[in-house]
């Protein structure tokens, strides 16, 4: 197609884009697709780095469910960069209103769940507490290596992190029948100790007797997130809105070179 200086501008930046996150969606996919195949080679790679931390990736239960998770982000990120990338290399109409609209349909979504987390503020508290409650219902168990899985190994690193204990405190912890089945003479977990370094205790009777001295087992991690976001609200804002903004880049540049392709096949015509 012969095109003028802003056509060429949409297609070489949606060429670009698109390409540089059907590359990356393509490791994403392909290192989901590797985990689920072969979570053996995987695992000796990792013992083959000296660290205590990477230790608790090596367990089989965490490996499968990281990998699913990183075939569905992949699978996605594939999808959407094949559409605009082959859209815009090949000129194809169909293709760029598809990524084009797929990409409206993801900011709308993403524009109605901040909506309405801002105009149904408690409801919305309330639910994100009960969804937090409920991974530790279900699936929170001991840190031991032949029981711990992904849910537990995210809920470890961030109570390790963020100084707190469960949702709303410890108690949380006395809902998970996992927890409950090998958690032994434990009050709570170590990662609601104190620590030196990561998982490293300070006290290493803190699980069997904690204290607010040794642990943080009366500071719940729903507040002290938000403690977090309020800090980093600015941070936050300017995530959001460059986030935004980079799919409104996309899509006006998707359906301004499908206009450039029709304007320029009418002229052929």
């Amino acid at each position: 197609m012969g095109c003028d200086c802003e056509s060429c501008i949409a297609k070489t930046l949606l060429s670009v884009f698109n390409f540089v996150f059907f590359v990356l969606g393509s490791i994403v996919l392909g290192v989901g697709i590797w985990l689920v195949a072969d979570k053996s080679s995987f695992i000796a790679l990792l013992k083959m780095v000296e660290s205590d931390q990477l230790e608790h990736f090596t367990q089989p239960a965490v490996i499968e469910q990281l990998a699913y998770f990183l075939i569905a982000i992949g699978a996605i990120m594939f999808f959407l960069s094949f559409l605009g990338y082959c859209g815009a290399i090949r000129e194809s109409q169909c293709l760029l209103t598809t990524y084009g609209l797929f990409l409206i349909v993801i900011l709308i979504l993403e524009v109605t769940a901040c909506g309405l987390a801002a105009a149904y503020k408690e409801s919305a508290k309330t639910e994100t507490k009960n969804y937090l409650q409920t991974t530790i219902s279900k699936y929170y168990s001991s840190n031991d290596r032949n029981q711990s899985d992904a849910v537990t190994l995210m809920w470890n690193y961030l109570m390790s992190e963020m100084h707190c204990c469960g949702v709303g405190d410890y108690r949380d912890f006395n809902l998970s029948d996992k927890w409950n089945e090998s958690k032994g003479s434990r009050v709570i977990p170590e990662a609601c100790c104190m620590q030196t370094t990561l998982f490293d205790l300070l006290d290493k009777n803190c699980p069997y007797s904690p204290s607010d001295s040794n642990s943080y087992y009366k500071k719940g991690c729903y507040n002290a997130l938000i403690d977090w976001i309020m800090y980093n609200r600015n941070l936050v804002i300017i995530v959001a809105i460059g986030v935004g903004l980079v799919q409104l880049l996309a899509i006006f540049l998707s359906f301004c070179l499908c206009k450039s392709i029709e304007k320029y096949r009418g002229m052929r015509l």
